[in-house]
């Protein structure tokens, strides 16, 4: 399983929850520095994880358990979540795309407009 370093509270409390799925591989990485946000924001993150609870579930379904154990992120500070799950089957030799830069402004760039 992957280490993280350098994790605020919010990917900290992520990381911790998602150990529930036991899995064999997990990375978490902060993308919030990529969009219009304050520096230090913990609000935009990619999740990569290999469990065995997602073996013969579709994405969807995989998704929706990931989204259960992150109920309170999701409702407060995460406002954005990418998520790539696979299982142990699933994933040697798996490559999981880079996420694109954000191509929008904030809303107070738009009030103007």
């Amino acid at each position: 399983m992957s280490e993280q370093r350098n994790e605020g509270p919010i990917q900290t409390a992520i990381i911790d929850k998602l150990q529930a799925l036991s899995p064999s591989h997990l990375e978490v990485h902060n993308e919030s520095h990529m969009h219009n946000v304050p520096a230090g924001s913990e609000s935009h993150f990619k999740v990569i994880l290999v469990s065995e609870a997602f073996k013969g579930l579709r994405q969807v379904p995989r998704h929706q358990k990931i989204y259960g154990l992150l109920a309170d992120e999701m409702a407060g500070p995460v406002h954005a979540l990418a998520l790539h799950t696979f299982s142990p089957e699933e994933w040697p030799g798996q490559s999981v795309p880079e996420s694109p830069n954000c191509l929008g402004g904030s809303l107070h760039d738009k009030k103007g407009a």
